[in-house]
């Protein structure tokens, strides 16, 4: 017992539950105040962002090619070097980072060998880009022989979206109940029918969520594709063997030039660059909204 003063006598468990909901208060605020902030800051950037940029937005902005030491012109070789970059990524990392994690969630055995394999994969996530820049260079540009190419980027992003896929991978996995996969196995159906026909259609969503993090990742790097095919200026790219263009470079090249570049080019490709990745990643949210709807377990 807690005496208050002489004539109140406040039972211990009531004075912890008065606390306990005043720490609850505070605790309330201050995240929602975090939130609101983060919220804040987010159209406060993307606001800026289309303000100083929407101007610079056309036809002849976005189709046209670079002209007079790209301070004319528009960007297009680049946003097509961009493209080509995101579809390599997907075609090498998505494939190889979805199997990863699977075998990592459904098939291996829960061991030394592959507990250190998910300390390697979560270290590789923390390596600075710039490095896997240097990691390409060394292995795909000199050791294989692509030089400097789409091909060469293409591997290294590729390197830098993996510990990204494979992990959302292995983490939507682990959200699927066991109790779908018991019944599922009850009623006849081998580990692999399970796995394809059940456990990996209701984990789709996770799994896309993670790829499409990954690809923003790689979208946006300018590091890794400095030492491996990024071009100052070049042509639209028809083919993996060529140097190209992207639109991180393109924009890093603009705002750091010694001279005061055209503001609208900057600004502009800032814009188109932060719309591609933002168009995508709101049609993905939707369709991963709409998929887990129609999701009962």
């Amino acid at each position: 017992m807690i005496k208050a003063n002489k004539k109140e006598v406040i039972t211990f468990s009531e004075y912890s539950s008065k606390g306990a909901r005043r720490v609850e208060a505070v605790v309330r605020i201050f995240t929602a105040a975090c939130c609101i902030s983060v919220m804040a800051l987010v159209v406060f950037l993307l606001g800026y962002l289309f303000i100083q940029g929407i101007g610079s937005i056309s036809w002849s902005f976005i189709f046209d090619s670079p002209q007079d030491r790209m301070t004319a012109g528009g960007i297009w070789p680049a946003i097509v070097g961009t493209l080509w970059l995101i579809l390599l990524v997907s075609a090498f990392a998505l494939p190889v980072g979805i199997a990863t994690g699977i075998y990592l969630a459904e098939i291996a055995k829960q061991n030394k060998p592959v507990r250190v394999l998910r300390v390697a994969i979560a270290n590789m996530a923390g390596v600075p880009s710039v490095v896997y820049g240097l990691f390409g260079f060394a292995a795909f540009s000199l050791a294989f022989g692509f030089g400097k190419s789409l091909l060469a980027m293409g591997l290294t992003l590729a390197c830098v979206t993996l510990p990204v896929v494979i992990t959302a991978t292995e983490e939507a996995l682990k959200q699927i109940p066991k109790e779908q996969r018991q019944a599922a196995m009850a009623l006849g159906c081998t580990r692999a029918r399970t796995l394809g026909k059940i456990v990996l259609p209701t984990a789709l969503p996770g799994i896309i969520t993670g790829a499409i993090l990954g690809l923003s990742r790689a979208a946006g790097e300018t590091a890794p594709i400095l030492f491996t095919g990024v071009a100052f200026f070049a042509p639209v790219a028809t083919d993996v063997t060529q140097p190209s263009m992207a639109l991180p470079y393109h924009l890093y090249i603009m705002a750091t030039q010694p001279t005061t570049p055209a503001p609208h080019i900057v600004w502009g490709t800032a814009l188109v660059l932060t719309g591609m990745l933002s168009i995508t990643n709101a049609a993905i949210a939707m369709w991963r909204s709409a998929k887990r709807r129609k999701l009962q377990w």
